[in-house]
């Protein structure tokens, strides 16, 4: 009687602590009794910073100019805030808007991106300059997009957006400003976009800056790529 007694202490006892052991697991990710650490997996957010740029291929007839003008698969840009814990993108499209970073993403061909960085943004983009661009960015907000490419702050585009804002908030020309006349404007797709918006009086003069130059920038580094 006592053995039996005895067992069924001991199988009591084990059930209990196998129990025990299997809601340690559960709540604790490294839990105490492994005496090893569990991988947690790196998401999106935990390897994009404030201030990164990220680029994707849009899809229109404009964007197609776009890549076909500047020889780039890439067509639209935008760069990344961290606004109260939030990520969001804030991108020159109609009107100039935060979008946030998922929305963005499943935006663009395929859901695939570039996201790219100061090479030296832990020196370079302290948090008083990162406020000072969200700042300069705030008067941008709810601006009509400009699909004339004109280097005014009346209407704004989106690569244009990035640069006015690195180079007002940060001080910092993420690359050098070209004219509409140094793309390639002999494609006919190209041809009848810049038909469509300009008639006969096309400004080959204007400065410009396309999404390809800043991804070909030597000031920033890739940190992401699902291309």
């Amino acid at each position: 009687m006592k053995k039996s007694k005895y067992l069924f202490v001991g199988i009591t006892f084990l059930l209990s602590f196998s129990c025990a052991l299997f809601v340690a697991m559960q709540v604790f990710p490294n839990n105490p009794f492994s005496g090893t650490k569990t991988k947690t997996a790196t998401t999106l957010t935990d390897k994009v910073q404030d201030g990164d740029l990220i680029f994707q291929t849009s899809e229109s007839s404009q964007c197609e100019a776009v890549r076909i003008a500047t020889n780039s698969k890439f067509s639209h840009c935008g760069l990344i805030y961290n606004i109260n814990g939030n990520w969001f993108v804030f991108e020159a499209v109609q009107p100039v808007k935060l979008t946030r970073l998922e929305d963005w993403i499943n935006h663009g061909k395929d859901q695939k991106y570039l996201a790219k960085r100061l090479k030296n943004a832990s020196t370079l983009l302290t948090p008083a300059t990162l406020q000072k661009m969200k700042d300069y960015s705030q008067r941008f907000m709810g601006k009509e997009y400009d699909a004339y490419f004109d280097w005014s702050d009346t209407r704004i585009y989106c690569s244009e957006l990035i640069w006015k804002i690195y180079k007002n908030g940060a001080n910092i020309e993420l690359s050098k400003l070209k004219q509409l006349k140094d793309f390639n404007l002999t494609d006919a797709r190209v041809k009848k976009v810049l038909k469509e918006r300009y008639g006969n009086d096309i400004p080959l003069e204007e400065k410009v800056v396309a999404p390809s130059d800043l991804v070909d920038s030597d000031l920033l580094k890739t940190v992401i790529d699902t291309y």
